[in-house]
């Protein structure tokens, strides 16, 4: 017999409280429980980082961390960074304007670690946000679409501060 336990989480600042097996990963509990899929299932081992979520505003690779161990929290992920409006996000603009999605499994991923880059108020330079990227992985582009499409992220927001 499985054990189940209830969790409640916050998810793009939606609450949802589903009850599921007591084992199961933050990653299955968000895609076939909570029908959240932004997130994907890469490596299942906390290498890839297709399944990178923000846990209360951190980045975790959610294939590691268990549903009941996230209980309370407030969990972030692609979907989460959309305007209230529905459009594309800061970030995801700039993912788009500079290419830097081709086969798109990573991005959801990459657009978490790059949003958990950005957070601080620190300019980065290219090599710092390629070491924020450590753990996401991404076959198709080279990362320098990537890693340009992040600076143009903070430059943007970087103006509309100076506004």
């Amino acid at each position: 017999m499985t054990a189940t336990i209830t969790t409640t989480l916050t998810v793009n600042g939606r609450q949802i409280c589903k009850a599921a097996p007591a084992h199961l990963s933050l990653l299955r509990w968000l895609r076939d429980v909570a029908g959240v899929t932004d997130p994907k299932y890469g490596c299942g081992e906390g290498i890839c980082g297709s399944c990178t979520v923000l846990l209360d505003g951190e980045p975790v690779s959610s294939c590691l961390v268990l549903a009941a161990q996230a209980d309370g929290a407030a969990i972030t992920t692609a979907s989460g960074l959309l305007e209230p409006d529905g459009s594309l996000g800061r970030l995801q603009r700039a993912f788009h304007v500079t290419h830097a999605a081709q086969c798109g499994y990573c991005t959801p991923g990459m657009l978490m670690a790059a949003a958990a880059a950005l957070a601080g108020s620190q300019r980065l330079s290219r090599q710092e946000i390629r070491a924020r990227l450590h753990g996401n992985l991404c076959r198709c582009t080279g990362y320098g679409p990537i890693v340009d499409a992040i600076e143009l992220a903070q430059d943007e927001a970087a103006d509309d501060r100076g506004k």
